[in-house]
């Protein structure tokens, strides 16, 4: 999948070896609304539009691989397999860790609750060492691993055209799989500033640091709704870095996600990379008839 400004596009291998492209215009609600262009008010509506559209090219590519098998992937089958990857992942790396940084404290007989600083760090801890874990267990079923590789095409695709370097598969081979502004590294600059911020919050409210399955349930729906402060400067920090790279704190900001797109964005082959390029001249020309039209 790739996006620009003005267009969308999706390239998907079928499994006869031909590659479908569906490609379409694209607004993002910052374009629509200027207000929304501003810092700190940018970073939620972008995470919730990146997360949106990729759910809609995966879902497009099982659909297209579905039809060519003479299949279909009904609308409620995606609405019940949307919602229990959610599910899961609201008990697995929100309620889980919460809960178990509240037995390790009783465990240790120092009863930590949301006030505490350490709290935040356990829980950060934990939810990192699940979502690194995650990520290494799925990446062994094929059809992931694919999707990684399909990862790791895009970003030397990217890296190809940032370099302003012919849009070819021979380019693209020799650029490295990771991207500085790639949503990996979003999530883990997400874990840090959660970690700051729920420091912040909590304290200031201590009816919602009390212990107790119930409240544990109510704390996390909390940081859930905390997600778009967070969102909001996590992306601030990852623009800023990827405009920095060179500078020493953009390098450290930036070292823990593309050392984990080692696991996300895997070496893609050059059939994975030829799907990519077509994603991209896709979008490229849209821009360029759009930036004609906007000159007439």
């Amino acid at each position: 999948m790739m996006r620009s400004p003005h267009a969308l596009a999706v390239a998907v291998r079928l499994p006869d070896g031909s590659v479908v492209l569906k490609e379409e215009p694209y607004l993002s609600l910052t374009n629509r609304y200027p207000l929304l262009k501003l810092p700190f008010l940018r970073g939620p509506v972008i995470f919730l539009e990146a997360l949106i559209t990729g759910v809609r090219a995966l879902a497009y590519s099982a659909q297209a691989a579905l039809e060519e098998e003479e299949r279909q992937l009904g609308w409620g089958t995606l609405a019940l397999t949307l919602g229990s990857a959610f599910l899961l992942a609201f008990l697995f790396f929100g309620f889980l860790p919460h809960w178990l940084t509240g037995l390790f404290g009783t465990l240790l007989h120092y009863p930590l609750t949301p006030a505490d600083f350490l709290f935040h760090v356990i829980d950060g801890g934990i939810k990192l060492g699940f979502i690194l874990l995650y990520i290494w267990g799925i990446s062994w079923f094929r059809d992931i691993r694919r999707v990684f590789q399909y990862h790791g095409a895009e970003h030397k695709t990217i890296c190809t055209y940032e370099a302003g370097e012919p849009l070819e598969v021979a380019h693209a081979c020799r650029h490295d799989t990771c991207h500085p502004r790639c949503g990996t590294s979003f999530l883990l600059v997400v874990l840090l500033v959660s970690l700051f911020i729920f420091t912040v919050f909590f304290p200031w409210f201590p009816k919602l640091t009390r212990l107790g399955l119930a409240n544990s349930f109510i704390q996390v729906l909390i940081k859930v709704l905390l997600m778009f402060p967070i969102a909001a400067v996590s992306y601030e920090i990852i623009r800023w870095s990827g405009n920095h790279p060179d500078r020493p704190l953009a390098r450290v900001l930036l070292w823990p996600g593309l050392a984990t797109q080692r696991l996300t964005a895997l070496e893609p082959d050059e059939t994975q990379i030829e799907v990519a390029l077509v994603a991209l001249k896709a979008v490229l020309a849209r821009e360029k008839a759009n930036s004609m039209e906007s000159k007439l």
